[in-house]
């Protein structure tokens, strides 16, 4: 679904990513772990689209991000960190104009939509301007407008800053859901234990070096994921 091989990219004289190689499957729930500075925003920028890299290449369900990056573009959702969205727009104007960029049909759309907005309660406030949210609403928002086009695969950096436990609990059963019929989900994360029970595979870079990848069972061993990564970030440093 998202195959990214030796991708890199520099910044002046840094190489924020370094010959990064990843292939994220169909039916995966695949966590992307590191420090602040160690290439995961850049990694995830660049499989959106959103940022040019020197090498390497990024497929997106077989096709090349920079050789057809529409297509690419409408098989993928993206969700930052901090979303920015059209503050003047209230929530249904903005979930309507994304399924019109998307091209999704009114009763889909409308579907959706009452399913999502109930599901993580923010339902009620979507007839109100999306710059009297509060961040973690504007993230239940943006949220919605990365399922309304059914998208293969989501690209999410930081997914859970913001939202109360409940939302939280919603979204990784939106996760669970969605990798169960085929898609696949590649995410960054600093909550360790979430990314322990939540993901199939895991990937631990620093300095835009790949550390360790695998299975959850590969990667941690009969300890846990958080012990796992501050010992090899302690072992990088040497």
């Amino acid at each position: 679904m998202l195959k990214i091989n030796k991708l890199t990219k520099t910044y002046g004289d840094k190489k924020a990513v370094d010959d990064l190689t990843l292939h994220i499957k169909p039916g995966e729930i695949y966590g992307f772990i590191g420090h602040n500075g160690a290439g995961k925003t850049t990694t995830i920028k660049a499989c959106c689209g959103i940022l040019q890299f020197d090498g390497g290449e990024i497929f997106i369900d077989g096709v090349s991000i920079t050789k057809d990056p529409l297509l690419c573009k409408s098989k993928i959702a993206y969700i930052p960190d901090n979303p920015e969205l059209y503050e003047f727009m209230t929530g249904i104007q903005f979930l309507n104009f994304i399924a019109d960029v998307y091209g999704v049909g009114e009763s889909e759309r409308a579907e959706r939509i009452e399913k999502y907005s109930e599901m993580l309660g923010i339902k009620k406030d979507l007839g109100q301007s999306v710059g009297s949210y509060s961040h973690g609403m504007k993230q239940k928002l943006a949220i919605i407008s990365a399922l309304i086009h059914d998208p293969k695969l989501i690209i999410m950096d930081e997914p859970f800053v913001g939202l109360d436990p409940k939302a939280s609990h919603t979204l990784k059963l939106f996760m669970r859901e969605m990798c169960a019929g085929g898609g696949a989900i590649f995410f960054s994360t600093h909550v360790l234990e979430v990314a322990e029970k939540l993901c199939d595979k895991v990937a631990i870079i620093k300095n835009g070096k790949l550390i360790v990848s695998g299975t959850m069972d590969e990667v941690k061993g009969d300890t846990s994921l958080e012990s796992v990564f501050l010992e090899l970030e302690d072992e990088s440093d040497d």
